[in-house]
């Protein structure tokens, strides 16, 4: 009878060690994430979806599938070359972006930057050549490319949900948009106010960022980069 009361004895202090041992890991858990949560070590973009696939024609008259992309940071920007003044300030921001991404650390990361008309009707490669260099665009880093119209409608307004329609009058009213993609084909930052457009600050940033995660998440770091998404410490 004793024996077995020894046994029982050793068996509670046996589960209280136990129970001690998983609340003090429950309580470094939660301590990692406040001071995780307070802290925020690194900043993220959000993982926001999986960008659409695509095959167009560029400026060049050459083939250029997001496959093609696979592996750079894309920004993308939408019109069509007969906008005139409403497109100064997208095509402003995006050649402020070209000149300026020396001061960015991309590390190996190649960044590409890719207009996309959604007039193919009527922008055809000559054309897009030519909008191409009058506003400045260097052709091997900054593309200009179209496909036929129902493939157009269903990549601009289904897969990058940016919204065009026709105005009646032989062009298009639209919302003028920025979709910046990761090198996986993850949709990272969408700029798409008004306020936004003229912000080639806020976009050069976010490549930054992005170019960082790519450069620093990887053995242990990893953990720390998937806690920064798991918390949502996203950079602004």
């Amino acid at each position: 009878m004793a024996v077995h009361t020894l046994s029982s004895q050793g068996g509670m202090r046996f589960r209280f060690s136990w129970w001690w041992l998983a609340l003090a890991l429950l309580a470094a858990v939660v301590l990692g994430v406040l001071a995780f949560a307070i802290f925020q070590p690194v900043k993220v973009l959000p993982r926001i979806r999986v960008s659409p696939g695509f095959t167009l024609v560029d400026q060049h008259g050459n083939r250029l599938t997001n496959e093609d992309l696979r592996g750079k940071t894309v920004l993308y920007t939408f019109l069509y070359t007969g906008c005139g003044a409403a497109c100064d300030e997208l095509n402003a921001t995006m050649r402020e972006v070209q000149s300026r991404l020396a001061e960015v650390n991309v590390a190996n990361m190649p960044v590409q930057l890719v207009t996309i008309s959604f007039d193919p009707e009527r922008d055809t490669p000559e054309r897009l050549q030519a909008y191409a260099d009058a506003v400045g665009a260097d052709g091997d880093q900054w593309r200009f490319a179209t496909a036929d119209p129902a493939r157009i409608k269903q990549l601009v307004g289904l897969g990058f949900e940016v919204y065009y329609t026709p105005d009646g009058q032989g062009g298009f009213r639209f919302d003028p948009a920025y979709v910046l993609v990761d090198g996986w084909g993850i949709v990272r930052g969408e700029y798409k106010h008004q306020v936004e457009v003229r912000d080639a600050d806020r976009i050069l940033r976010h490549i930054g960022v992005l170019s960082e995660e790519v450069l620093k998440s990887k053995g242990a770091n990893k953990l720390v980069y998937e806690a920064a998404h798991l918390f949502l410490c996203y950079a602004r």
